[in-house]
């Protein structure tokens, strides 16, 4: 699904340009491993409700399904709360986040 991923591209792109030294420096030997979680779980991309519903939009049942297929698939169960749009826009963000970061740190690999 490409709902808002060249939003969450940016988003991380952000992170990176403001972390990536840092990360470097202080975490040399883990910082690629754990960079989906810095990126995507350490702080919430969305915490007001109305900005949520409104970053949803229209496509909030196609971002639903995503995250229950997503889950399914990881969990064998839901554990989203599905009737909290900022709980929603997280997890979405997350799983695309996780997408992202596979690709960034494939495309650094190929590099080296």
């Amino acid at each position: 699904m490409d709902y808002k991923r060249e939003e969450i591209q940016e988003y991380f792109n952000d992170y990176l340009a403001d972390n990536k030294e840092y990360l470097e420096e202080n975490e040399p030997t883990t910082w690629k491993d754990d960079l989906h979680f810095y990126a995507f779980n350490e702080d919430y991309y969305m915490v007001y409700t109305y900005d949520a519903k409104q970053w949803l939009g229209d496509r909030v049942f196609d971002v639903i399904n995503h995250i229950t297929e997503y889950e399914m698939n990881c969990f064998g169960k839901v554990t989203t709360d599905l009737s909290d749009p900022c709980a929603i826009v997280n997890m979405y963000v997350y799983i695309i986040g996780e997408e992202i970061v596979w690709d960034y740190l494939a495309s650094i690999e190929e590099v080296a």
